[in-house]
């Protein structure tokens, strides 16, 4: 049973630091793809960083591109989300999600391209 558990959300000030984590349990897969969605208040959930195709490559959304990074460290199965020069625009409940198989370049990541998700931890960015 694929299980995943977020940490690291709080509550900082615009241009602060936050580095979020989320370990995963259960799964083996080769090409996974794994990352983080975020859903503001009153908005539909968006894409924001991610690793595809076994972590040989990355995605980041536009809004993001520059201030947050991406990583994993395979042995303790855990994925890291740093995010610097926070905004308050960034203010929201982000998710960590995780799947299998392998995706063309270009691939645009979609909640509907994830089977296991985690339970949320919050950021919130105080202008």
């Amino acid at each position: 049973q694929v299980q995943l558990a977020e940490s690291g959300g709080g509550s900082v000030q615009a241009g602060g630091s936050l580095r979020l984590s989320c370990v995963g349990s259960g799964y083996t897969y080769r090409n996974y793809r794994m990352g983080w969605f975020r859903r503001a208040p009153g908005s539909e959930r968006e894409g924001v960083a991610f690793v595809y195709n076994g972590g040989a490559r990355t995605y980041y959304a536009d809004s993001v591109k520059g201030r947050f990074t991406i990583s994993q460290d395979n042995a303790k199965n855990t994925l890291h989300l740093q995010m610097n020069n926070l905004k308050p625009e960034d203010t929201a409940m982000y998710y960590c999600a995780t799947d299998y198989g392998w995706v063309t370049m270009g691939w645009i990541p979609r909640e509907s391209d994830f089977a296991y998700w985690g339970q949320g931890t919050q950021v919130t960015v105080s202008s």
